[in-house]
């Protein structure tokens, strides 16, 4: 019997381009996509944080009209195929699965985004682990913080913009005082670095960390796991505004990161900032509904007569002072340090 020969993995199955962004998205991709060529031999994924009504066809249409990589929305079920960029659809999360095929999922909002990025860096760092290079692009706040982390855990290469010329400096700044990252540039530059990449042997792979792959599975399977976030940290005494369920803290991370049992992640600037939505939320809705009560004790005070009258007046007028300080309230800014405030 002939013995069977041993096929190499392509490199091209064994490498992977995920690239995320947020706020100047549009002008960095043009500008990052336009240095690729027709052939580029990898396959790329690329999270742009977008609103939930948007289509992303805007961004698709710019990037293909550059005639580069083929740009595409992704599709679940869809292959990887090298030469193309696959986008995450508005309102969904863009990942890959086990079998290098496309992952397209309605889950819970991470970093109050869907798409968010750090699923997909997470995903493919469990897939193609030393064969990953992650790029953090321009954005608010810290999303992507911890799938950068994910992607060094696991042996790929963290590439980050230079926060100095990014138009939204949050994201990669984040990321650089977070993680061990290789390489942090202009965006003039990447082109040519992923060129140098390319050709460089993989490193040895090595197993994916417990919790990288838990945190992977909990954002693929769409479905509550209490067993699944019990591994990777303890409960704390907050809410997520998400659901309203208990967060537990992921133990692994000293930046602080909070997960929920039915999906919903957060880092500490995200969760302070959906805090403080909801509050702001909460807050407008006892404003009208304080106006109101006033308004119908106005309306009690003119029609009644005696006693009935008075009191109901001194209600409006104490439901008055209640606006007014709500007032107050809405019109503070609390993100105001010491140093803001004037002397």
């Amino acid at each position: 019997m002939k013995k069977p020969v041993k096929k190499e993995k392509p490199d091209q199955n064994s490498r992977v381009v995920v690239i995320g962004t947020s706020a100047g998205g549009l002008s960095a991709l043009k500008e990052l996509i336009s240095q690729l060529y027709k052939d580029f031999p990898l396959p790329i994924l690329v999270v742009r944080h977008i609103s939930p009504d948007a289509t992303g066809n805007v961004l698709l249409d710019e990037l293909n009209r550059l005639g580069t990589v083929k740009c595409q929305h992704g599709k679940s079920g869809n292959t990887l195929k090298p030469g193309n960029l696959y986008l995450a659809p508005s309102d969904h999360h863009l990942m890959i699965d086990g079998d290098l095929k496309i992952l397209v999922t309605k889950g819970a909002h991470e970093n109050r985004s869907r798409p968010a990025i750090d699923p997909l860096f997470r995903s493919a760092a469990v897939v193609f682990g030393t064969g990953v290079i992650g790029i953090l692009l321009t954005g608010y706040l810290d999303d992507g913080t911890s799938g950068m982390k994910a992607i060094k855990s696991c042996g790929g290469t963290c590439i980050v913009q230079d926060p100095e010329e990014a138009e939204y400096p949050d994201m990669p700044r984040n990321a650089l005082n977070n993680v061990k990252i290789d390489y942090s540039l202009p965006i003039s530059e990447m082109g040519t670095l992923l060129d140098k990449l390319i050709l460089r042997k993989l490193r040895k792979q090595k197993p994916a960390p417990e919790d990288v792959v838990i945190e992977a599975e909990i954002a693929q399977r769409v479905l509550s796991d209490l067993s699944s976030v019990n591994a990777v940290g303890d409960q704390v005494p907050f809410n997520c505004p998400g659901c309203g369920g208990v967060l537990w803290k992921i133990e692994s991370d000293s930046d602080m990161r909070f997960r929920c049992h039915t999906g919903h992640a957060y880092t500490s600037a995200a969760l302070l900032a959906e805090q403080t939505s909801k509050i702001e939320e909460t807050m407008w809705t006892a404003l009208r509904m304080f106006e109101e009560r006033k308004n119908l004790l106005t309306s009690m005070s003119r029609g009644e007569k005696g006693v009935g009258s008075k009191s109901a007046l001194e209600r409006a007028q104490m439901s008055q002072v209640h606006i007014n300080r709500i007032r107050t309230i809405l019109k503070a800014d609390d993100t105001k340090s010491d140093d803001d405030m004037p002397k």
